[in-house]
């Protein structure tokens, strides 16, 4: 993130990364790194996140991942209850939700032309993705869900919070090439266990917001068909992620509601990539951006 009326301090940096999954696995032996803490003097650092609880892992039948117990969700409370508390600004282009939409043609186009290259489609074509699968993971509002319907995907997005698929489902009706967009009020362990795959599995902005990131990943690699993709975009856990996404975005810009983000849930790519590893999921690019927001 750059900024034109901040100092170079407020930048942060997003990572993406594209897998396909493999049927099987090695599983890793190398521990997690702990979260490392960054403290302020003008500002309090995060509360530590939640303790995981450890769930018995089960083999999905046809594919490569691994999946949690028949229970399990890997939803925050608070962080649903969040969200749901802002639902109605959305499509508001200067709402809380301003940021997403000034990253939203970057992340576009580097799923576009990622995709391309995974799926051996056509990037010139106006709607390259046409025949295939997508879920959008945490889809909120629906403000990444209709651009990849319009590039002819058929999509299927989900959000735990009832009042974001209403909105969702409501925008999306506007236009016809996004009225045939599938939105549901569940969780991805939900589709897990009626055994929902999809050809790209996409969770932009949405793992720093869960209690529990590895089982969350492996849920994301169950319903990922073979030879499918998947899409994960996070946040850096640095010192400009937490100048820009936490000081600068709800303290000083004011963008989002205080609270909206733990530092301490953000993740490093090296953790995020170990994560994936022992979900199931080969890593095969990986992608650092700075985008201008400010």
């Amino acid at each position: 993130m750059t900024s034109r009326s901040l100092p170079h301090l407020f930048r942060a940096r997003s990572h993406l990364l594209l897998r396909s999954q493999i049927r099987n696995p090695k599983p890793s032996s190398l521990p997690l790194k702990p979260l490392q803490r960054f403290c302020s003097s003008d500002a309090s650092p995060p509360p530590p996140p939640p303790p995981t609880t450890q769930t018995p892992k089960v083999k999905i039948a046809g594919g490569g991942g691994v999946n949690p117990s028949p229970l399990y969700s890997s939803l925050d409370a608070d962080e649903v209850a969040k969200f749901a508390s802002i639902a109605e600004t959305w499509w508001d282009f200067e709402g809380p939700f301003k940021p997403l939409h000034l990253i939203n043609p970057p992340r576009l186009s580097f799923i576009r032309s990622t995709f391309c290259r995974h799926f051996r489609r056509d990037p010139y074509c106006a709607r390259p993705f046409e025949g295939l699968k997508f879920i959008d993971v945490g889809c909120g509002g629906g403000i990444l869900s209709e651009p990849l319907a319009r590039m002819g995907a058929m999509v299927t997005g989900i959000d735990a919070v009832e009042k974001n698929i209403k909105i969702a489902r409501v925008h999306a009706g506007f236009d016809p090439l996004t009225s045939s967009i599938d939105y549901s009020c569940t969780t991805a362990e939900q589709l897990v266990r009626e055994n929902k795959m999809f050809d790209a599995v996409l969770a932009l902005e949405v793992i720093e917001h869960v209690a529990d990131p590895s089982e969350f990943c492996k849920s994301l690699a169950a319903l990922t068909a073979p030879n499918g993709a998947t899409v994960i975009s996070t946040i850096n856990r640095s010192v400009r992620s937490y100048a820009a996404a936490i000081v600068a975005a709800e303290y000083l810009l004011k963008w989002i509601p205080r609270g909206t983000h733990e530092w301490s849930k953000f993740l490093s790519p090296e953790e995020l990539v170990m994560i994936m590893r022992r979900s199931s999921i080969s890593v095969s690019f990986l992608h650092f951006s700075c985008l201008n927001i400010c």
